[in-house]
């Protein structure tokens, strides 16, 4: 049988931690740090994000411009081989003058590029398009590249895959392999060239 002298000193300990305020602040610190660096990192991932679609449409509102004037329907026109086999398309042209504009946070091989003419405003295709991938993660979509001729409504959408960080539960991702899908449109009638 336990003495009563003896159950007190087992308690004793106990009460004492439990009273002591000397570690409070850091048990206390200790126990809000972890919300505490999500939030900050959460935000932070929010803000990369913000800027990352800003950059895009920056990028997009330039390559629009490109088309909107005409040179990149004068400019690119295939790059050809000496067997007259073509190695660079005009739609690769595009891309890399659009990779050229991006900003540089955004890198190039996340970058997609669809160039759509529409026969009126209210026809032009705005929406976000499903991304289909094949078993190594790699994106299988084609997209296209019909920058018109003069006087053409044209639907100019980069679309890049930017890379997130997923964290206590916090996800923003809308891709696999943790990335979300921004989406930067520019619809215009390009001009007499």
């Amino acid at each position: 049988m336990v003495t009563r002298r003896r159950r007190a000193s087992c308690v004793r300990p106990i009460h004492s931690i439990l009273i002591d305020c000397s570690g409070a602040a850091v048990m206390e610190f200790a126990l809000a740090a972890p919300l505490l660096i999500a939030m900050l990192i959460s935000t932070l991932e929010i803000a990369l994000v913000y800027l990352a679609q800003e950059g895009l449409e920056t990028a997009a509102e330039s390559s629009a411009r490109y088309i909107l004037t005409g040179q990149a329907q004068t400019n690119f026109k295939g790059i050809k081989d000496a067997s007259g086999k073509v190695t660079t398309t005009p739609q690769q042209q595009f891309k890399a003058y659009a990779c050229s504009v991006l900003p540089p946070m955004l890198e190039c091989p996340n970058l997609y590029v669809d160039v759509t003419t529409a026969t009126s405003y209210s026809a032009s295709n705005l929406t976000l398009p499903t991304f289909t991938y094949d078993a190594k993660g790699n994106v299988t979509n084609t997209f296209n590249y019909a920058p018109g001729t003069q006087g053409a409504i044209v639907v100019v959408r980069l679309m890049y895959n930017w890379p997130v960080i997923s964290l206590f539960g916090f996800n923003i991702a809308n891709q696999p392999k943790s990335r979300r899908l921004l989406l930067a449109t520019s619809v215009m009638k390009t001009e007499g060239y």
